[in-house]
């Protein structure tokens, strides 16, 4: 099954509510590759690769996100695959 990729912009209260942990757990969890970093503008950002039903199950969860979230909006965008072999937490930028 072909891979795909999707950048990720998390808007919302999603800072200081253990997001990034909570994401790398998910997608740990779905065999995806990746990255979650939180942003200097209060956001989340991530890049999410792998089958595409798996991808799409990380985004449908990413509007959840952890209990002290709320996340406001999700803003998708189709990436090419980067060949990632992890899913990671980076740092703030």
């Amino acid at each position: 099954m072909a891979a795909i990729a999707r950048h990720l912009t998390i808007l919302g209260r999603v800072q200081g509510v253990f997001y990034r942990n909570w994401a790398v757990e998910r997608a740990t969890g779905l065999n995806l590759a990746g990255w979650v970093r939180n942003r200097m503008d209060g956001s989340v950002e991530a890049l999410a690769e792998g089958p595409e039903e798996a991808v799409e199950q990380f985004i449908a969860l990413a509007h959840e996100g952890p209990p002290a979230a709320n996340v406001t909006r999700i803003d998708v965008a189709v990436v090419d695959v980067a060949g990632l072999a992890s899913f990671q937490k980076r740092p703030t930028c």
